[in-house]
């Protein structure tokens, strides 16, 4: 997910964010530190959003095949969710969730990946049952 590079240095995605969203006090612990089930729950939504456009339809998470904290994600941060479809299958679809935070601390601006993971869905039928691709998605 290579894109443009900001100040500091980081890459970004070249593509607009599946999610962006600033984290609110209720979210983090006592020092600020956003708790890692909050990002954990927004990197699952934001691979579904890209699972579900290639499914047609409903999804559901059945693995998290990698999940990795870099930085830590503080209250007051912008925090960019970037998905990308990895890999389709028959009835399966795995995508990359890359996260970026937005800092603004005092004067200094800067934007750090936090997070990376990747994720597998499986498209679902109305009554929750697993389903084969639409032919042609990706």
């Amino acid at each position: 997910m290579a894109g443009s590079m900001n100040t500091t240095g980081v890459a970004l995605p070249g593509t607009e964010p599946a999610l962006r969203l600033v984290p609110m006090p209720a979210d983090a612990n006592v020092y600020g530190d956003v708790f890692g089930g909050w990002v954990m729950a927004q990197v699952d939504i934001a691979g579904s959003i890209s699972a579900r456009r290639v499914a047609a339809g409903r999804v559901a998470t059945v693995a998290v095949t990698s999940f990795a904290f870099k930085e830590p994600i503080s209250v007051g941060d912008l925090v960019s969710f970037y998905s990308k479809i990895v890999r389709i299958g028959k009835t399966s679809i795995t995508v990359g969730v890359e996260v970026f935070a937005e800092r603004h601390d005092s004067d200094l601006e800067s934007v750090v990946k936090v997070t990376e993971a990747q994720l597998v869905y499986v498209a679902m039928d109305s009554k929750g049952k697993k389903r084969e691709l639409p032919k042609g998605r990706a």
